[in-house]
């Protein structure tokens, strides 16, 4: 037996908090009873009609996606800007997509992309245990004592950016820039670059290449494939 709520959103039908308010507002029926009570759990066997369309359940897909830059990691965007999906054949697009941690539009490299509603709350919310590694350009020449204050902590605002570790991969001193490898858990892009900014090196660009036990091995530029069942199981396990 499993929630109602669950089911629908496991189901690409709506989010889970989607979900509930089509419970509450009595657009759900299960064996042609309505039904707007929230925690309300059905088994396999039970009808579920949502708006009065029967309720199929999709099959679930994962996907390992290495963005550009100057795409948005959404699936739509008033604006029409180009985002993930532009970057997803359509055959692959017959399920509700929608990605994991996102990156910025100026940030590239892994992105997970799912219809998979639990495991998408379950990263989300586990997200400060979860390893994300970084390739970052910056500009200027760092000194290794600059690396030294960002291992013990850098103040940004009202938070301590601390990363796991970072290293100097090479320094550049012909255009001036360098380029480091970090590994964080709760600090996002954004918070990165603001970081370094402060510090007085701004970022060139940035690139996620590792999230969990994911790497970008075998996947080019702006391409994408599908997750293996133990990369799957392993990222449940995570």
């Amino acid at each position: 037996m499993e929630r109602l709520s669950k089911v629908i959103a496991q189901a690409g039908f709506a989010s889970r908090r989607k979900a509930e308010n089509l419970i509450t507002e009595g657009k759900v029926k299960v064996n042609d009873e309505i039904i707007n009570v929230l925690g309300y759990k059905v088994s396999p066997k039970d009808i579920i009609t949502v708006e009065g369309k029967p309720l199929v359940k999709e099959p679930l897909v994962y996907y390992l996606l290495n963005k550009p830059t100057g795409y948005l990691s959404t699936t739509a965007d008033i604006h029409k800007r180009r985002n993930i999906l532009d970057l997803i054949l359509k055959e692959d697009q017959n399920v509700r997509l929608f990605p994991i941690h996102k990156l910025e539009y100026d940030t590239s490299g892994l992105l997970l992309v799912t219809n998979d509603g639990e495991l998408t709350k379950k990263l989300t919310n586990q997200s400060e245990s979860i390893q994300k590694e970084y390739v970052i350009r910056t500009k200027g020449i760092m000194i290794k004592e600059r690396i030294r204050e960002i291992k013990r902590g850098v103040k940004v605002e009202n938070k301590i950016i601390k990363p796991v570790d970072i290293a100097i991969v090479e320094l550049d001193k012909a255009h001036q820039s360098t380029l480091v490898k970090m590994i964080i858990t709760n600090e996002s892009a954004k918070e990165l670059k603001t970081m370094f900014k402060q510090l007085g090196h701004e970022v060139k660009n940035m690139t996620r290449i590792r999230f969990d036990s994911l790497t970008l091995e075998g996947v080019n530029r702006g391409s994408y494939r599908k997750l293996k069942a133990h990369e799957v199981k392993y990222l449940y396990r995570s």
